[in-house]
């Protein structure tokens, strides 16, 4: 589509998701910032056996499951009843259903709503994502992109960059943003050579990036690997790439200085990764560094009493992934330190409900069996101190 084209676009679809935000009554507080955490892929049974690792059978919970609000959402597709990421990531961040494949765009030329990034930017607010995947696969993009498939990531790099203008953004993908072979969509190109002439601090190593945030920048790219970060579990001693939790506390320094607040979506990309390839110790090692950057995020929101009040959490997977299931000890008892018996039914996705856990201003409204749509006419009149 013609840039043009996608731009009047944008202008009709804004009318259209701005109308969510009535009739007007308040909220005890409005949702000032908004984080969407994403475990990506990961099922119930994930988040049993990462606990009894980690706490023990009857420890305590991991953090995102002390959140206030429970809730459950539908995760299907337009067009198929086994969603992606792509129209799965796309529903939320753009409250409407898309065929699988699609990043917040329809292919069949029918207009589409802003995502929740675009609308939080329209107020003057900052936007992050941050990712372990390259930062340009299919949750983060679907928040700043609108393209035709997932896999045109070079031109959703180009789109982050140029078009939507995140002002952060924390993953892997520098193969995508400096590119010499053109991707499905036709894009190549030095996004990073175009992302510091627009005032982007670029950062290719957890050392870069501190320096980046200690020294007060307001836009950052960090791009720490060719592909998708380094899997926990496999982390050597000393390696430059930071963490999940390392690029979570960092987006929250530099996002937290706008006085009209942010949104910022950060996701555990390789649950998802952990469980097609059917291997129990990647995916917990991804669990726990997800959850120990939920205890991050939380830490940062109850050191402030404005935060706490007008921050809205947000912490859901996007679907299922390989029916992973706690198959024993069937005569022991586990204590924290030992791992399950794992099984999973397929390498691919499932067609299951998942889990919503939220707090803060709007919450309530998830705590309920919802549609993965539901959740971006929430953030929309949370944003605005709106309610039901």
């Amino acid at each position: 589509m013609k840039r043009a084209a996608l731009f009047s676009v944008y202008a009709v679809s804004a009318v259209m998701a701005l109308q969510l935000a009535a009739p007007a009554a308040s909220f005890a507080g409005t949702a000032k910032n908004i984080i969407f955490m994403v475990p990506d892929g990961m099922g119930l049974a994930d988040l049993t056996a990462t606990r009894i690792y980690k706490n023990g059978l009857d420890g305590a919970p991991l953090s995102f499951e002390t959140l206030k609000h429970i809730g459950y959402q539908r995760t299907y597709s337009a067009n198929s009843t086994i969603t992606d990421s792509a129209p799965a990531a796309s529903a939320w961040a753009c409250g409407e259903k898309f065929n699988n494949g699609e990043i917040s765009f329809h292919g069949d030329g029918r207009p589409f709503k802003p995502s929740i990034l675009e609308l939080a930017k329209n107020k003057g607010k900052s936007t992050g994502l941050v990712a372990t995947s390259t930062i340009t696969h299919a949750t983060p993009a679907a928040f700043g992109s609108h393209v035709v498939s997932r896999n045109c990531e070079n031109e959703i790099a180009r789109q982050l960059i140029e078009v939507t203008g995140v002002d952060l953004l924390l993953g892997g993908g520098v193969d995508k943003f400096k590119s010499v072979k053109a991707d499905q969509c036709g894009t190549k190109g030095d996004f990073i050579q175009t992302a510091q002439e627009r005032g982007y601090a670029v950062a290719f190593s957890k050392k870069e990036l501190d320096q980046a945030v200690a020294d007060g920048s307001k836009k950052v790219l960090g791009l720490f690997n060719a592909a998708g970060l380094t899997p926990e579990y496999t982390r050597a001693a000393g390696i430059s790439e930071p963490r999940l939790p390392e690029m979570t506390a960092g987006a929250l320094k530099v996002l937290g200085k706008n006085k009209r607040g942010f949104f910022l979506m950060v996701e555990g990309s390789q649950v998802d990764w952990a469980n097609h390839a059917k291997d129990y110790p990647y995916q917990l090692g991804e669990m726990l560094a997800f959850d120990e950057s939920v205890q991050v995020v939380r830490d940062w929101i109850n050191a402030d009493e404005e935060r706490k009040d007008n921050t809205l959490l947000i912490v859901v997977a996007d679907h299922d992934t390989g029916g992973f299931a706690i198959n024993g000890p069937q005569t022991a008892l586990l204590k924290a330190g030992q791992t399950v018996e794992a099984g999973w039914t397929t390498g691919n996705h499932t067609g299951v409900d998942t889990l919503v856990w939220s707090e803060g201003p709007g919450s309530k409204a998830l705590g309920k069996s919802i549609d993965n749509t539901d959740i971006y006419g929430v953030m929309v009149r949370s944003m605005a101190g709106l309610k039901e």
